[in-house]
């Protein structure tokens, strides 16, 4: 199969460009596109087939669900049933924007796109490009990140070239995703609201909207949870992986450049490619050939939207061993670090 892809100045966007994507959709194809999370691998979300596509083309687990995306609020009467009055107080408040609701599904949805359940996620992104396709296909999109399953989320359109060319119908090109982390998704289906992915949007965020929100076990957890259903997406599978082997150290910073320094200098003794991950403020502790930037502790949205651009930079530098700072004291540590933990396949050390 050849990938088309198709650039977008989000500056000058037109209608018409987006019929020959909207056509893709329609006929049961795949579009990748971007939103303002991470690039989204999008398919007609009521086609069983388009959806058993999508778990192909990522080399993706059938029973982990898919996000449905729609352009308007009004849409989840459609999609779902026994909407709980909460449900509508969140959309207000975070509609459109990083917010993934799970529902009872209305039984228009097939089990293909649920992942087996009869719960549906969905979310009404406030990326223009995104809404913009969901209205010119006249389907409701699902759509999880665009990229092979188990490796970083893509941010940028070269990463969704990178894992799916060839193996998908277009790419929407729409220039870098201004957050870099996957929407917030809460649990609306049981008789409690249940964080199941940590995002953009905090627990004191909803906390202010609606009382009684809560972590599912799963999110906080530092070791891996066994025999977990997933509700949502990157709940059961090791996610956002780069090829070489993570180890996050939490402690105090001096503590912590210590420590990796010591392991740095042992690893690189040995000719073994090593890199460390950190924050602006630390980034002079360390001494190693290779150090990734995320950002500074003080601008979190420059940490988020460079995380993944980083573990797939690290492959690309084809770096074997990794150590990474903890980021447990920011406003967003919840969702950054929930990513790096999964990267990290839960390799943590406290110094």
């Amino acid at each position: 199969m050849e990938t088309k892809v198709i650039k977008i100045d989000r500056n000058n966007i037109k209608k018409e460009e987006f019929a020959e994507a909207g056509e893709i959709l329609r006929n049961g194809g795949l579009v990748a596109f971007p939103t303002e999370t991470v690039y989204g691998l999008g398919g007609d979300g009521l086609n069983p087939n388009a959806s058993k596509k999508i778990y192909a083309a990522k080399g993706r687990p059938s029973d982990n669900p898919l996000i449905i995306h729609i352009a308007d609020a009004d849409d989840i009467r459609k999609l779902a049933v026994n909407i709980p009055e909460t449900a509508w107080k969140l959309a207000e408040k975070f509609w459109p924007g990083p917010m993934t609701m799970i529902l009872n599904k209305a039984d228009i949805v097939p089990k293909e796109t649920t992942g087996g359940l009869d719960t549906v996620a969905i979310r009404l992104p406030s990326d223009e490009i995104a809404r913009n396709l969901i209205r010119e296909s006249r389907c409701f999109i699902a759509a999880p990140s665009a990229n092979s399953s188990g490796r970083p989320s893509p941010t940028k359109a070269e990463h969704v070239i990178e894992d799916l060319s060839g193996k998908i119908d277009m790419i929407i090109d729409g220039g870098s995703c201004d957050i870099g982390l996957e929407s917030s998704i809460i649990d609306l289906s049981g008789e409690k609201p249940l964080i199941l992915r940590p995002g953009f949007i905090t627990r004191e965020d909803f906390d202010a909207v609606t009382a009684g929100v809560e972590y599912d076990r799963a999110v906080i957890a530092k070791t891996p949870e066994k025999n977990v259903v997933a509700k949502a997406p990157g709940m059961k599978y090791r996610h956002y992986a780069p090829k070489g082997n993570i180890t996050i150290v939490e402690g105090e910073p001096r503590n912590v450049a210590e420590y990796i320094n010591r392991c740095v200098s042992e690893s690189e003794s040995k000719g073994v490619r090593t890199a460390v991950i950190c924050s602006d403020e630390n980034r002079d502790r360390y001494k190693c050939e290779n150090v990734y930037d995320l950002g500074s502790r003080k601008h979190e949205l420059d940490i988020t939207s460079h995380l993944f651009d980083v573990l797939r930079q690290l492959d690309s530098d084809e770096i074997s061993v990794i150590f990474a700072e903890s980021f447990d004291e920011l406003r967003l540590s919840q969702a950054i670090m929930n990513r790096l933990r999964k990267a990290a396949g839960y390799n943590t050390i406290r110094v």
